[in-house]
């Protein structure tokens, strides 16, 4: 597999898909210092020298307390791109570890979004992108609907409650095995945050759990992904979109009630 190509083709493909990308825009990419976020800066910069429009770019990391290393070489890398970096401690978020060691991960990711939006604002930016990957999403999706009860998950594209910034995730359909082999290939430095190293979390369990079954269904998180993109609401349950009334072929239903049949 050509890997740039690749890489290139996945992402162009979600900035057009989902208007990610447009005229003028000032883009401030969060790089956590794992694999992920140094692939989508690289990608954007590949990217932006063949795209038909003008935009800018810039990189930032928050410093949160929980990188297992020094930052330092992510934002010497950083700069040998060419792109201006900036490094924010986080002094709110350093004493909320001193004070509540045992906060979970909505607290601290809400510590996160305040830094970031004060970040973006003193960068000029009016997106920020992030690295999520396909995984992330399908992971995000299982997550919502295992203990939230709720059919959500990341979105490709949003804006800010206040609306000043448009939150894009351009890797929503690249793996992080291309990730991996991207960041590995360019022999970026990764920097290891004590979060991702928590065994036992549900995160990790549902990530291992996709892993185990896409081991005996190829392409499984590619069809996650297309069924996100393809709903048919009138075949859950949310009574919004139900019109018990309506006329309507119930022939989808049974087939897919007899495979279950067959199935069990």
């Amino acid at each position: 597999m050509d890997l740039e190509k690749h890489l290139l083709r996945k992402v162009g493909e979600a900035i057009h898909r989902f208007r990610m990308v447009r005229e003028g825009d000032r883009i401030a990419v969060g790089v956590s210092g794992g694999k992920d976020s140094v692939t989508l800066l690289e990608a954007l910069l590949l990217l932006q020298k063949r795209a038909p429009i003008n935009f800018s770019l810039c990189a930032f990391t928050v410093e949160q307390g929980k990188f297992l290393s020094p930052i330092g070489p992510i934002g010497e890398y950083i700069r040998s791109l060419g792109v201006e970096w900036t490094y924010h401690t986080d002094n709110p978020s350093l004493r909320l570890i001193d004070e509540q060691p045992d906060h979970g991960c909505d607290l601290c990711s809400r510590f996160r979004r305040r830094a970031v939006y004060q970040i973006a604002r003193g960068l000029g930016a009016n997106v920020i992108a992030f690295g999520h990957t396909a995984d992330d999403f399908c992971e995000s999706l299982f997550r919502n609907i295992l203990y939230t009860g709720r059919m959500s998950a990341l979105p490709p594209v949003t804006n800010s409650r206040k609306g000043d910034f448009r939150i894009i995730r351009p890797l929503v359909y690249v793996t992080e095995e291309v990730t991996r082999a991207w960041a590995e290939s360019k022999v970026a430095p990764v920097i290891p945050c004590g979060c991702s190293q928590k065994t036992g979390t549900v995160r990790r369990g549902i990530r291992e759990t996709i892993a185990e079954w896409e081991a005996e269904r190829p392409h499984l998180r590619e069809n996650i992904l297309k069924a996100m993109g393809n709903i048919k609401h009138d075949r859950l349950l949310d009574t919004r979109f139900l019109d018990p009334d309506a006329a309507g072929d119930d022939e989808e239903a049974d087939g897919a009630a007899t495979e279950l049949v067959q199935v069990l």
